[in-house]
This record gives structure tokens, C-alpha cells and sequence, in this order.
């Protein structure tokens, strides 16, 4: 059995790293007018972080016993003495940080290759800090896209746009999203949006990429499709064109029929022409959308009930007869799910009901 002195053995490497009698290692770090030097030892940085290892390979002490000097002008003074703490003595204190240091701690720890304090630092911020990352959402979105490292911080922005939307995209300019985190969203089921407005904003963001383009895309050349084509072809396979009014696939989606595959686009037709083709490739499911935070579409797990009921929702309001009831469509569809859940929760086999 061995017994293990931690806090003794941290206590004496903070204590190394006050030491200026043996350091073998200059680090400039900050940028005018906030520069500083600090003393620190080769060995224990290279075994710390994978980065300072890299950048101290071609920068050993020379034959004229020069020092090793590296600069770190992306990290002030203050962060730096925080993650030496860490590297010397696995010591670690947030308590008097303010949410901006913090932030700057993670990037700090992200470009020092740190993982074990990204990922500590990721969970503390999710866990202590939500709140304050919403209300800073735009900073915290872009923060955590600019790392691959980052990826519990991704999921946290991700999660919040999936589920208030509206809320996220009136403080955030959209257009801004990286393709990264476009892709992570659209490609949810749960994102609450319904999927006219996850087409509407994709096209939105697909004309910032190309200022030249007019917004009419009767206006646009082969050349144009093309390019608008390439912008959006990862985007493109994550809409659900199939959950979308015959009046919205005609008014908003038909301008665009250059941007789909032809086989896509004739199957999508045939679906509004003739309600009971069948189209030649598997479709996605629509999105699992909440109802007045009650209904879950989850509770339905067969394309066909949803195509059924939404045709019968359009011919209805096609009627002239029934025009009152376009106002209403939306409850006459709650109504009907509600009846697909309740005959889901009592026995599966029952679907054939509908």
C-alpha cells in the first residue's frame, strides 16, 4: 500500500515557481501595454502542456548559455499566472474570477493544449455560469466555436438555440453561425422551429455567404444556383422539405428548385400533386416540435400517420366550405396527435386506427 503526499508536493512546485534562483526558461507574455516576463522551468512545461513542449523544442539554452525565451502575446499576465498554478501545483481557483476571466482562462488552457482543464472548465461554466452564458450568448457561441476542443460548450449553445430559438436568433445575428454550428442545429429533431422558418433562415444565411446575389432568385444565373448550391451542400439533405404546405413548397421552395437534386424535387411534387406517391428515397422524420410545451411528435413513429393527416388538414382548408378552419388548422392537428398518442400509449399495434 502506498501512501500519496499531494498537497505537500503541490505546495513545494508553487513554491519552485516563485524561485528565481533556478529557472532555466524567459516566457513574454500579454501585448503592449500590458507585457510581463516570467521565469518558469523547461522540464515541468514540457510535461504540462503538449503546446510549450512543441514551442520549446528549437528553443533549448544555446552554447553562449542564452535562455530560453518564448512569447505568448494571445495570454495576458494575469490568466498566465492562473494556469501556472494549475501547471505546478494542480491548483485551481475560480471563486474570485469574474465570467470574463474565466472565459479567457478556457482559451488560455485551449491554446496550451490543457485538455484536463478545458474539459473542468467546460463542465463549471455549464453547471455555475448558465445563466450569465445566456444572457452572453453571441460571445459564448463564438468562443466555443473557434476550438474543436470546445465541444461540451458547443453543445450547450446548440441545445440552447434548439430549444428557444426566437429568443437566441433576436440577440444573435444568424448569418454570423459557422457552418459547423448551422449543421449541429438544423440537423437536431428537437429544434423547435417550424421547418418553413428552418428553410427560410438557412436561405438567409446562404445569401450572407454571397453578397453579389440578389435575393430574388429569379434574378440568378446557373452560375448562381451553382454557388449557392455549394454554400449550402451540407445544409441542403437537413431540411424536411417533406413536412412543408403544399402552399409553402410552391411559394418558397419551388424559386429554388436549381439548389435540389431532380430526383428530390420531382418527389416532392409528386407528393403534393398525388397524395398517395410514394417517393424513391427514404425521407426524414419531421421534427419532434413541442405544442404548447405539452405534445411531443416523438409519440408518433410512423411517416405515413403524419402525411395522412396533413393532406387531410390541406384538402380541408382548400374548401372553400372551410375556410374558417385555416385559423384552426393548427388545433384540429394537436387534436389529431393527441388521438395517435393516447391510442400509442395504450398499445402499440393500434396505429392501423387512424
Amino acid at each position: 500500500m502506498s501512501t500519496q503526499f499531494f498537497s505537500k508536493l503541490s505546495q513545494n512546485y508553487i513554491e519552485l515557481l516563485g524561485d528565481d534562483d533556478y529557472y532555466d526558461i524567459t516566457i513574454e507574455v500579454g501585448e503592449d501595454p500590458n507585457v510581463k516576463i516570467i521565469h518558469a522551468h523547461m522540464n515541468i512545461l514540457c510535461h504540462r502542456s503538449p503546446y510549450l513542449r512543441r514551442a520549446l523544442v528549437s528553443n533549448k539554452k544555446n552554447k553562449d548559455n542564452v535562455l530560453a525565451h518564448i512569447k505568448l502575446p494571445k495570454i495576458s499576465p494575469e490568466v498566465f499566472q492562473i494556469i501556472l498554478k494549475y501547471i505546478y501545483g494542480g491548483i485551481l481557483s475560480l471563486n474570485e474570477q469574474d465570467d470574463s476571466k474565466i472565459i479567457k482562462i478556457l482559451l488560455a488552457a485551449d491554446e496550451l493544449l490543457l485538455q484536463e482543464l478545458v474539459d473542468y472548465l467546460q463542465v463549471y461554466l455549464i453547471e455555475n455560469k448558465s445563466e450569465c452564458m445566456e444572457q452572453n450568448f453571441e460571445l459564448i457561441h463564438r468562443t466555443s466555436f473557434q476550438s474543436n476542443s470546445l465541444i461540451q460548450l458547443q453543445q450547450f449553445c446548440t441545445d440552447l438555440m434548439v430549444n428557444s430559438p426566437e429568443k437566441i436568433f433576436k440577440s444573435l445575428d444568424f448569418t454570423s453561425l459557422p457552418e459547423k454550428s448551422l449543421v449541429q442545429l438544423i440537423k437536431r429533431d428537437d429544434l423547435q422551429m417550424k421547418e418553413i422558418e428552418v428553410w427560410e433562415h438557412v436561405l438567409k444565411w446562404g445569401l450572407a455567404k454571397n453578397p453579389t446575389l440578389f435575393p430574388d432568385p429569379s434574378t440568378w444565373s446557373d452560375d448562381d444556383f451553382k454557388a449557392m448550391e455549394n454554400t449550402l451542400q451540407h445544409c441542403l439533405c437537413l431540411i424536411r422539405f417533406f413536412s412543408l404546405s403544399s402552399k409553402e413548397f410552391l411559394q418558397q421552395v419551388h424559386p429554388y428548385k436549381k439548389l435540389l437534386k431532380r430526383q428530390l424535387y420531382e418527389d416532392l411534387l409528386n407528393s403534393h400533386l398525388n397524395p398517395d406517391s410514394e417517393p424513391t428515397e427514404s425521407i426524414s422524420f419531421p421534427r419532434n416540435i413541442k405544442v404548447d410545451g405539452i405534445i411531443d411528435s416523438k409519440i408518433i413513429n410512423n411517416l405515413n400517420i403524419i402525411s395522412t393527416i396533413s393532406r387531410r388538414i390541406d384538402k380541408m382548408v382548400i374548401n372553400n366550405k372551410f375556410d374558417h378552419l385555416i385559423a384552426n388548422s393548427v388545433k384540429i392537428s394537436s387534436v389529431l396527435l393527441c388521438k395517435i398518442g393516447e391510442i400509442g400509449a395504450n398499445n402499440k399495434n393500434n396505429y392501423h386506427m387512424i
